[in-house]
């Protein structure tokens, strides 16, 4: 098949893309470049079924494909809030204008939502069902309000052009090729431990998160593309752990000497988060297989090459 990835030189897109280049699809990999990187998808610039195409998807494209991966905008509070008007137009009309594409070629279009459409959840763990608790005017909202509308404009093309969507609700996601200075837990944690320097821990550190390692949701990802469920889906790793406890197991893992400092909460974060899976279990016969020990084994081996 011929499938875009858009987004495609990002953490996610480009490990999506070394599985559908693996398994001999054409790929086109869009992106701008904010947070993507062309080393992620280096590998793959001179073979035949490949091609990249740098441009903002907030722009109307032209081209025949067979599927849409749609992936494209930055997920890390420290990039979606540098430029929050561009974040909501990436979500609203970079979605638009990629629902309009697959209605007009009859492509198949999966949208990467978000665990964030929850809010700071009231209900735990989270199923799909759950209509979340955001704060329409918060300094997230970018984000997350962005993506609560893209999921609206997918299933309105669904219901009135009859466009084959599937949406996916991602939660967090780690591994090799995370920005080092994406601001996310995992990757803030690795660098800092890398560094010698102290570890630093938002609010009690009593904060939960799920944490998916990235073979695992592109794993599941694929399989909602190729499946009946048109979801929306949660994909995630429903393991629950404090952040105090992923800052003691990288600071075990790393560097036992550096320091744990504590910093105020920003505004916003979210207490609790964890996945109710079962869905994705039973729709897509998918749950995650590498434990967090793992899988920030081989996260830590990516940045310590990279730093």
């Amino acid at each position: 098949m011929r499938i875009l990835v858009t987004g495609g030189a990002g953490f996610i897109g480009s490990h999506l893309i070394d599985r559908l280049m693996e398994a001999d699809h054409e790929v086109i990999c869009l992106d701008n470049f904010y947070t993507g990187r062309k080393q992620n998808v280096l590998q793959w610039l001179n073979h035949p079924n490949f091609e990249i195409i740098r441009h903002d998807v907030t722009e109307p494209i032209r081209l025949e494909v067979d599927q849409i991966y749609h992936l494209a905008c930055p997920a890390s509070p420290v990039h979606y809030q540098y430029n929050p008007v561009k974040t909501i137009k990436t979500n609203v009309m970079g979605t638009l204008i990629m629902l309009g594409l697959a209605k007009r070629v009859k492509a198949r279009f999966l949208l990467a939502s978000t665990s964030e459409v929850y809010g700071d959840p009231e209900v735990h763990p989270q199923t799909e069902e759950y209509r979340g608790n955001v704060n329409p005017i918060g300094i997230r909202s970018c984000y997350d309000e962005g993506k609560r509308v893209a999921e609206t404009l997918a299933f309105d093309y669904h219901r009135q052009n009859n466009v084959d969507i599937r949406v996916a609700r991602i939660f967090n996601t780690y591994g090799p090729r995370m920005l080092e200075q994406d601001g996310r837990v995992v990757s803030n944690f690795i660098v800092q431990a890398l560094k010698g320097i102290p570890l630093t821990v938002y609010g009690s550190g009593q904060q939960t998160r799920s944490f998916c390692y990235v073979s695992d949701l592109v794993e599941g990802l694929i399989r909602l593309m190729n499946g009946n469920c048109i979801g929306p889906v949660n994909l995630g790793n429903p393991d629950e752990y404090t952040v105090l406890e992923l800052a003691q197991t990288v600071q075990t893992m790393v560097n036992p000497d550096t320091a744990i400092e504590y910093k105020p909460l920003p505004a916003d974060d979210p207490q609790q988060r964890q996945p109710n899976i079962t869905r994705a279990q039973t729709e897509l016969g998918w749950q995650p297989t590498i434990a967090l020990p793992e899988g920030l084994k081989r996260t830590v081996a990516d940045f310590q090459a990279r730093l």
